[in-house]
């Protein structure tokens, strides 16, 4: 199956980083896999980094591990420009990051747990996913 570009929201990563066990660690553990590519810009890593570090005492992990972990994630994902901004599309300007990174990379897919705060990305063409939803579909889930 060719690599589909994804973006994840930045719940996914904050429950990946909660528990070890469920979709979104085993998506994230497959992000360097070449069975779909993630894709970010400045706006939403540093959001990903602000949620991270804000909910860093409710986690499992010290800082320098969150910090890691955003790391690898700048590492292996593609680096998208916004030349072109979409606020206020969305309810959540929050939630508009995730979508100017998926329609600027053409990506098929946004992985969330929120699917109702991106009801109106259809238009985009783009599918709204939870991350089993994801990975089933992709036939990674196992």
């Amino acid at each position: 199956m060719r690599p589909v570009n994804i973006v994840l929201d930045t719940n996914i990563l904050i429950s990946a980083l909660r528990s070890g066990k469920g979709a979104s660690f085993k998506l994230l553990t497959l992000i360097d896999k070449g069975s779909f590519k993630q894709n970010i810009s400045v706006p939403l890593f540093l959001e990903y980094e602000a949620v991270a570090l804000r909910e860093s005492l409710s986690l499992p992990l010290s800082k320098a591990d969150i910090l890691d972990v955003l790391n690898y994630i700048a590492q292996v994902s593609n680096k998208r420009e916004i030349f072109f901004l979409w606020r206020p599309f969305l309810k959540d300007v929050k939630d508009d990051l995730v979508l100017e990174v998926a329609v600027e990379s053409q990506s098929k897919v946004i992985v969330t747990y929120n699917k109702k705060d991106f009801s109106e990305v259809h238009k985009f063409g783009i599918e709204i996913l939870t991350p089993k939803e994801f990975l089933e579909k992709r036939g990674l889930l196992k």
